[in-house]
C-alpha cells in the first residue's frame, strides 16, 4: 500500500469525479454507435479494445518504473485483474446493443452485492446488518431503475443485454478486488493501471475481427468518441476508482459508484431524450437511501 494515506475529503472528491466520468461511457457509446450506424457485437468491442488500448497506450511511460520489481504475487493479481477488465468492458459495452441505457447501467452497478459476498468469502471481511439493508435497499432502487428504464425502444434483445450487464458486474467486483490487493502488494496506482489496462486491451483487441467488425473506415466522430471514452471513461473513471479502493472499503466504493445509473440516466435525457418514468423517479429514491444507510457504516480504513 501507498505509504501516505489519502484524506477523507480527497478520497471521497476523487471517487466523485470517478463516478461522474464513468457515466459518461453510455453517452459516448451511444453516439459512437450511432455514427457509425452499427449496433452489433463486433462494432461493440471495436469500442472496447480501442478504449482499453488508448489508454494503455496514454500510460506507456509508466513502464519504464519496471513494475515488475514488486514480485510475482503483485503482478499475478494485476494481470488477473486485467482479465477480469477485459471481460467487464466487452460484457457491458455489448449489452448497450441489446438494452437501454437505465436498464444496463443498473445492472452492471450491481457489483456492492457481489463485492460484499467475494470480500466476505476471501477476506473476511463480514458486512454489519446495517450495510446489508442498505445494500438490498440499492439493490432494489436499482431494479426499479432498470424496469422504468425509459419510454420507447428499451433494446432489441433485453434479456440478452441484461445478462450481459449482470456477467460486467461480477467481472468488475473481481477487477476491483483484485486490483486493491495488487496495490497492497506493493504496485503504484499508475503500475496497476498500466499493467491491467495493457493486459485488458491485449486480450480486446483481436475479438473484432472474429465478430466481423474491425478499426478502420469509421467516421471521424466514432474515433473522437473512442478517445473520449479512453480519456473520461478509463483514464479519469476506472483510475480514479482504483485509486479511492486502495483506502475506502471496496463494498462502499460499488456503493457510491450505484449513483451512476442516475448520471448515466440524466446524460441519457440530456442528449437522447431518453424519457425515465415514475419507476426511475422512485428507484432513484431508493438508491440513494440505501447507499446513504450503506455508507454510514463503512469508514476509510486507517
Amino acid at each position: 500500500m501507498s505509504p501516505t494515506q489519502p484524506q477523507r475529503p480527497q478520497a471521497y472528491l476523487i471517487l466523485a469525479i470517478g463516478v461522474l466520468a464513468i457515466s459518461t461511457a453510455a453517452i459516448w457509446i451511444r453516439l459512437a454507435t450511432s455514427a457509425a450506424n452499427d449496433s452489433s457485437v463486433g462494432f461493440s468491442l471495436t469500442l472496447a479494445a480501442s478504449r482499453s488500448l488508448l489508454a494503455a497506450l496514454m500510460l506507456v511511460p509508466v513502464w519504464r518504473d519496471r513494475p515488475w520489481r514488486h514480485g510475482t504475487p503483485a503482478l499475478a493479481r494485476a494481470v488477473a485483474a486485467g482479465v477480469c477488465f477485459a471481460l467487464h468492458i466487452a460484457a457491458w459495452i455489448a449489452s448497450l446493443s441489446y438494452t437501454s441505457i437505465a436498464a444496463s447501467t443498473t445492472l452492471v452497478t450491481t457489483n456492492p452485492l457481489w463485492v460484499a459476498l467475494l470480500s466476505w468469502w476471501w477476506f473476511g471481511e463480514k458486512p454489519t446488518s446495517k450495510t446489508i439493508i442498505g445494500i438490498f435497499i440499492a439493490l432494489i432502487g436499482g431494479i426499479f431503475v432498470a424496469r422504468g428504464g425509459q419510454t420507447g425502444d428499451a433494446g432489441s434483445n433485453p434479456l440478452l443485454g441484461d445478462g450481459l450487464a449482470l456477467l460486467g458486474a461480477v467481472t468488475f467486483s473481481l477487477y476491483l478486488l483484485l486490483g486493491r490487493e495488487a496495490q497492497r502488494r506493493g504496485l503504484s496506482l499508475g503500475e496497476y493501471s498500466a499493467i491491467a489496462y495493457s493486459v485488458g486491451a491485449i486480450l480486446l483487441f483481436p475479438l473484432p475481427w472474429l465478430f466481423g467488425s474491425g478499426y478502420a473506415n469509421y467516421p471521424a466522430s466514432v474515433y473522437g468518441c473512442m478517445l473520449m471514452l479512453a480519456l473520461f471513461s478509463q483514464l479519469v473513471g476506472h483510475t480514479s476508482i482504483n485509486w479511492a479502493v486502495r483506502s475506502i472499503s471496496p463494498t462502499l466504493v460499488t456503493l457510491v459508484i450505484l449513483l451512476e445509473p442516475l448520471g448515466a440516466t440524466l446524460l441519457g435525457y440530456l442528449v437522447f431524450a431518453e424519457v425515465p418514468g415514475l419507476e426511475v423517479a422512485i428507484g432513484a429514491v431508493l438508491l440513494l437511501s440505501g447507499v446513504a444507510i450503506a455508507t454510514l457504516q463503512l469508514k476509510i480504513k486507517n
